[in-house]
């Protein structure tokens, strides 16, 4: 196996990654290559090609175990373990971000979440409580944090990103609508909800 997956790869078994973390939950203790094809929309010839690449998996008619296919999608991403996060922003999206179970289930720690508003800092959201903006860099070195959220204004985006980057962080997750200028050896994820729509519109409508 290769020590760095394609972008294409990686992002197929992410999405494997959600599925079959879903169908746990739902009871289910096998799920075959065409149930993941229905979920992701990705061909079943493609997923067990996939799969096959990394090791054998699963049987013919049985399926795969959901549970071995967890732990072996997330030691090939790399995700086994806890990790923490820092958010930057507790306003509705923070507080939606930081109240949702999703992170803890893929071992995501949300370890500090700062806002620069004095009548948010002190108030709990999901397992921590709001501390001052200036608390950041601090926060992301006692906390061992690795990635920044960033669920604020599009103007107050690239400080947040530079502040975080000094303080040592060099993967952000970036639900603003700023172009963040960033050092080239600092990861950056833009998350746009309507950008994913025309997307899906597009292959959808036409």
């Amino acid at each position: 196996m290769a020590d760095r997956l394609t972008v294409g790869v990686a992002a197929r078994l992410s999405r494997y990654l959600q599925v079959l973390t879903q169908a746990r939950k739902m009871g289910k203790t096998r799920i075959s290559s065409q149930e993941i094809a229905e979920y992701t929309n990705i061909n079943a010839t493609q997923i067990r090609r996939d799969l096959s690449a990394f090791g054998k998996f699963g049987k013919r008619g049985v399926g795969y175990d959901i549970d071995r296919l967890l732990e072996q999608i997330r030691s090939i991403l790399r995700t086994q373990g806890q990790h923490n996060i820092a958010l930057v922003g507790a306003g509705r999206l923070g507080q939606a971000i930081a109240s949702s179970p999703i992170f803890a289930e893929h071992g995501i720690n949300i370890a500090a979440v700062v806002d620069s508003d004095p009548a948010k800092v002190g108030n709990p959201i999901g397992n921590v409580a709001v501390e001052p903006y200036e608390s950041l860099g601090r926060l992301v070195r006692d906390k061992n944090v690795v990635v920044g959220v960033l669920a604020v204004p599009a103007s107050g985006a690239q400080k947040a990103a530079d502040d975080l980057v000094a303080a040592g962080v060099r993967i952000i997750f970036n639900y603003s609508e700023a172009l963040l200028e960033t050092p080239s050896d600092v990861t950056v994820h833009t998350s746009n909800p309507a950008v994913e729509l025309l997307h899906a519109l597009y292959f959808h409508l036409t």
